[in-house]
């Protein structure tokens, strides 16, 4: 091989090492979360202070001109709005619950006019509802927080949801929120400047390296569970796929691979529930998501949970929450 050939590959394989300052913009809501929020930031300046050089940039962008207050009532001044907001590389969107409800049009015409200049364009938490209402995540895979991802579903049924720490398709990146925002964030230096600097960045925060695509997959099972067996994992994450469909327990034990009894005795000893007991728990907390998170009617929410009669799962609904589902929409 030449040399010239040698080094196309090379530079191929390498990541990308920017010469000038990459940029990031951070598009905030109000109610915004402010852990999804630092965990974009402070990334990217804890490798600028790595590298010795200014690998990032970032500014703040309000919807509206103004302050805008997060959903732990800290109060931050965007340094820009949308209607002025600068040229960039890269623009995060950071919303709370409500990012389904939202109405921003000066700021979807900054995005679809950073879109044609080339910028990538991210979203965490809930706010990939936002980017998904304007068409701006078709064609693309996502993730978003788990409370809202059974509502999202029903909402798009066309975009691929991945049930993952974080998402990076192409130009998209989404992320589930929390600390899910600085996995994405090490992968995204990891790609731009190298693993070395991402793996530093990691060490600064006092954070685990970049995880397998495997371990992220379990990893928010293992967050809201707090379940660490494997076999118990496997068959939540299963379930969890198959809400509408109702599985039943000898189908997801062969799915699984292991016998019935085994399958039982695994949740019994890691969750004092039986397998059937714990789906007809997953099946109600979808449901409770559903009715929070979306407009469905109550009968739909109903089938999209497993229920064949209304009167079967307003029982069920009743026992494991306390109130009617009618009364969850109220809340």
């Amino acid at each position: 091989m030449n040399a010239t050939l040698a080094n196309r590959k090379r530079e191929r394989t390498q990541p990308l090492a920017a010469e000038a300052p990459l940029t990031f913009a951070v598009l905030v809501f109000p109610g915004f979360p402010m852990m999804a929020f630092s965990s974009l930031i402070e990334p990217l300046r804890a490798a600028n202070v790595l590298a010795k050089k200014e690998c990032y940039r970032w500014v703040i962008v309000g919807a509206g001109k103004g302050p805008v207050e997060a959903s732990n009532g800290v109060v931050i001044q965007p340094g820009f709005f949308a209607g002025d907001a600068p040229k960039v590389d890269r623009i995060v969107v950071c919303s709370g619950g409500d990012a389904d409800h939202l109405v921003a049009d000066e700021a979807l015409s900054w995005i679809r006019k950073s879109l044609r200049g080339g910028a990538d364009i991210g979203a965490v938490a809930d706010a990939a509802f936002f980017l998904a209402r304007a068409g701006l995540l078709d064609g693309h895979a996502c993730t978003l927080h788990w409370t809202s991802q059974a509502a999202f579903t029903e909402a798009f049924p066309d975009i691929e949801l991945r049930r993952d720490l974080y998402v990076i398709d192409r130009k998209r990146f989404t992320s589930a929120g929390g600390v899910g925002s600085l996995d994405m964030m090490l992968e995204i230096i990891t790609r731009d400047y190298g693993a070395e600097l991402a793996a530093g960045v990691a060490e600064w925060f006092v954070h685990s390296p970049l995880r397998s695509s495997v371990d992220r997959k379990l990893m928010p099972l293992r967050l809201r569970t707090g379940v660490q067996n494997e076999l118990v994992l496997s068959a939540i994450a299963i379930m969890e796929d198959a809400v509408e469909e109702r599985l039943g327990m000898a189908e997801l034990a062969t799915r699984l691979g292991v016998s019935p009894d085994k399958l039982e005795r695994n949740f019994r000893t890691e969750l004092s529930i039986s397998p059937n007991g714990y789906y007809r728990r997953l099946r109600l907390k979808r449901a409770a998501d559903l009715l929070a998170h979306s407009t469905l009617m109550v009968r739909d929410v109903a089938l999209a949970c497993g229920f064949a009669s209304m009167s079967s799962f307003a029982r069920a609904f009743r026992e494991e929450h306390g109130h009617a589902p009618k009364g969850m929409r109220r809340h």
